[in-house]
């Protein structure tokens, strides 16, 4: 048998103003994963972890991704996958993404690399839509292809690496909930017109503000109209955590996929720390628990980290 563990790195969808077609992979926090290929048709699927997810495969977000892979490949294969989550569930990091992305990832080291990058991220769409109804791709994209990604489009896919600026970022995960299902039937089903062309506008900013490193045209275009109002309802703290951090200097930033976690971008690390003890005192304040980071842009995506005969 041949064997494989990878690194699936976090990711913070939508980057504020891109809802379901922008996202940035980074690195921490991050699963683990080992994947065996086996002689027995089929797949075994087992955590290590505390989440209570399902090993099902048919219910498991990995097992999704893989089976689609199985059925391309259309001869019989056997895998036996192990997973020791790191990204919680329900944290707004790309927590299902991560377990769908590092399992076709490893999956196509061990069969030689047949599949392309979009065809990974199709297989891994699989999973996104068990955990949360859709098949959408700004969590998938960047946790394979690593950096920013645009997803110009889902049907036919079309995944864009932009450029990643040597930003850091600083993460609170309030430990809370926030089911992307439910995230998702809060919005409105409709826009108005003037804020569709604010928001298309501070799209085309934020874009340009990646290719060019334009920091400041980043930190200017990431303003949401449309979602985070919304959204932001759900998370405690969050109208204090942004301002307090874009006093303290940060660039910009808002919340993470559906949330809760919020994330906040800056041009320096010790900036980053700053605003680490921000978010700390205000969610001791306010008496929720947490949890933060201070990371970067992880340019790689899912990581080989050990390949091995068994």
């Amino acid at each position: 048998m041949k064997e494989i563990k990878v690194k699936a790195p976090a990711t913070v969808a939508n980057l504020v103003c891109g809802f379901d077609i922008l996202g940035m992979a980074l690195n921490e926090p991050f699963d683990e994963m080992t994947l065996k290929l086996t002689d027995i048709p089929g797949l075994i699927i087992q955590h290590t972890d505390e989440f209570n997810l399902p090993e099902e495969p048919e219910k498991n977000v990995s097992g999704a991704a893989l089976l689609a892979l199985m059925e391309e490949y259309e001869k019989p294969l056997g895998f036996h996958l192990t997973i020791h989550k790191n990204i919680k569930p329900g944290s707004g990091l790309g927590s299902s993404a991560a377990s769908s992305a590092g399992a076709v990832v490893a999956a196509n080291r061990l069969l030689g690399n047949i599949f392309s990058k979009e065809d990974l991220v199709r297989f891994a769409m699989n999973g996104e839509k068990i955990a949360g109804g859709v098949k959408h791709a700004d969590n998938v994209s960047p946790c394979i292809y690593g950096g920013v990604t645009l997803i110009r489009s889902i049907f036919p896919l079309d995944i864009i690496p932009l450029n990643a600026p040597s930003l850091f970022i600083t993460i609170v995960h309030p430990q809370i909930e926030v089911r992307t299902s439910d995230s998702r039937q809060i919005l409105r089903k409709e826009v108005q017109l003037k804020n569709a062309i604010k928001q298309w506008g501070n799209i085309g900013g934020l874009i340009t503000g990646f290719m060019k490193n334009d920091f400041d045209l980043i930190g200017r275009s990431m303003e949401d109209v449309i979602i985070e109002p919304v959204r932001s309802i759900l998370i405690p703290g969050f109208d204090e955590v942004k301002s307090k951090c874009k006093e303290a200097g940060s660039i910009g930033g808002g919340i993470s996929g559906s949330g809760p976690s919020v994330f906040m971008l800056s041009k320096d690390e010790s900036t980053a720390k700053k605003l680490e003890k921000i978010m700390k005192e205000i969610y001791e304040r306010i008496g929720v628990n947490y949890k933060t980071y201070v990371t970067s842009i992880n340019t790689e995506g899912v990581k080989i980290i050990q390949e091995k005969e068994v």
